[in-house]
């Protein structure tokens, strides 16, 4: 019998990988997981955000980040404000960022669930790609029959099926979210 176990956890994968990237994109309430891709230039090379301070949620439309060495604060708002995909403005006091957040237009709404459907297509291709080794593998392994290579690969498109209508529904609540006012 072939075990799928290992395209399994490698679509898993892709999957979680997945739900890191919709957490990131802006839904028009303030989350600290946006920031999650910010990189600071700090003590002379580029670290993540929630290395360098703390981000908290002050309200719906605030964030605010808490350097843990003041002498960061230039450099923190600095990479905030150049993430273009973003589209923050965030002010320093000398003690802490705040970034807020401004309500979304029904265009830019429907703008960053067009950039977030990039992410379903890479998420998807990665599965493909599961999938695709996993055909490899059983059209390698000599030592199965005909009738187990079909199943097996029939299993492998179920466990494909299953895994995109997953990312599909992940992307259903994330755009039906982004989309709500």
């Amino acid at each position: 019998m072939f075990d799928t176990n290992e395209d399994r956890k490698k679509m898993e994968g892709a999957l979680e990988r997945f739900k890191d990237e919709m957490k990131k994109v802006r839904t028009g309430r303030a989350h600290p997981d946006m920031l999650a891709g910010i990189k600071v230039e700090a003590y002379g090379q580029y670290m993540p955000l929630n290395q360098v301070a703390n981000v908290t949620v002050a309200d719906a439309t605030l964030l605010v980040v808490t350097p843990f060495d003041p002498t960061n604060i230039q450099a923190i708002a600095t990479a905030i404000r150049a993430d273009q995909a973003l589209g923050l403005n965030p002010s320093d006091d000398g003690r802490v960022v705040r970034v807020p957040i401004p309500a979304l237009t029904e265009e830019r709404r429907k703008e960053i669930v067009k950039t977030a459907s990039t992410k379903v297509e890479d998420a998807k291709v990665a599965i493909r790609n599961a999938r695709e080794d996993a055909r490899k593998a059983i059209k390698a392994a000599a030592d199965l029959s005909e009738d187990v290579k079909k199943r097996a690969e029939k299993e492998i498109d179920d466990l494909t099926k299953e895994f995109n209508d997953k990312i599909d529904a992940e992307f259903k609540v994330k755009s039906d979210e982004i989309m709500k006012i």
